[in-house]
């Protein structure tokens, strides 16, 4: 897969989407079980959150779909026997969605309230970066991110950063260490330490 779009925005979310699915497609057949820097996820598990993601796209942006109308369609496995075709086919329609003509211009519903569709796509890129290295980390892989990447989540976290331990989901910050990376920094705003 080859990233596009007409948007800087849609360059980055399709660039993100294939970091991401490289990751995916060099999981063995022993590694789904595997544990990952997410407490508690197995290989599998983060997989299957990043699918979910993806498969929340279409009908946020495309059909203006709200969480409650979406309810519980994409809960249990979604993973199914091949966990490699089910996140190319939701990476695949979520990047469709994001690409239609006009879906940037949206505003979609999230749990938060309403929402531009630009600002969703960033959070979205932002967890795909993020995600990937923690997919990475999980099965021995490359785990340097793109630099352009990385500054985008920066910007995109760290106003929001100090709220996201609050909500359980992610641990607290870590103090980065004196003349530490980007990526470092964005990982340690995040709760994680490489």
């Amino acid at each position: 897969m080859s990233a596009t779009g007409t948007t800087p925005l849609l360059r980055r979310h399709g660039r993100a989407v294939d970091l991401f699915t490289g990751r995916v497609h060099a999981v063995r057949a022993d590694q789904w079980d595997a544990p990952t820097p997410c407490a508690e996820w197995t290989v599998r598990d983060l997989v299957g959150h990043l699918v979910v993601e993806q498969l929340w796209v279409p009908p946020l942006v495309r059909d203006g779909a709200t969480i409650a109308a979406v309810g519980d369609a994409f809960d249990g496995d979604v993973l199914g026997p091949d966990p490699v075709a089910a996140w190319d086919t939701a990476a695949d329609a979520a990047r469709a969605a994001f690409g239609e003509p006009g879906a940037l211009d949206r505003a979609v519903h999230l749990s938060y309230g309403e929402t531009p569709a630009t600002d969703y796509c960033a959070q979205m890129v932002t967890d795909l970066v993020v995600h990937t290295w923690d997919l990475s980390r999980a099965i021995g892989a490359d785990e340097r991110l793109p630099d352009d990447l990385v500054a985008d989540a920066v910007r995109e976290v760290t106003p929001y950063a100090a709220e996201l331990s609050k909500s359980g989901l992610f641990a607290p910050a870590v103090q980065p260490p004196p003349g530490a990376d980007a990526q470092t920094a964005l990982l340690n705003l995040l709760g994680r330490t490489p």
